[in-house]
């Protein structure tokens, strides 16, 4: 689930796993989207109870639509899990972290 809080930073929570990488995908794009009135974006993550690879697939889905729209996004409170799997698969420098 991702829902805006009154700071404009979005929040994500719950898991991030296969099973839900298609709709968080989605929804995160939902914001980019809409523009959300901000020029960057923040995702928050330090609500996210479980990650998997998948994760990492939704953050940089996010992020290819957000230069597609001229957006800045930035990542704060990647959990542990996903900085261990970014540093595994080499693309920790990919990724848009506040």
């Amino acid at each position: 689930m991702i829902e805006q809080n009154s700071d404009g930073q979005l929040r994500v929570s719950g898991p991030m796993l296969i099973g839900n990488a298609t709709a968080l995908l989605a929804a995160g794009r939902g914001f980019l989207r809409t523009g959300a009135g901000e020029d960057v974006l923040v995702y928050d993550l330090s609500a996210v109870a479980e990650t998997d690879s998948s994760a990492l697939a939704v953050i940089f889905g996010w992020l290819r639509t957000a230069r597609a729209r001229g957006v800045k996004i930035r990542i704060t409170s990647l959990p542990a899990s996903m900085t261990s799997q970014a540093a595994l698969y080499g693309v920790s420098d990919y990724l848009p972290l506040a």
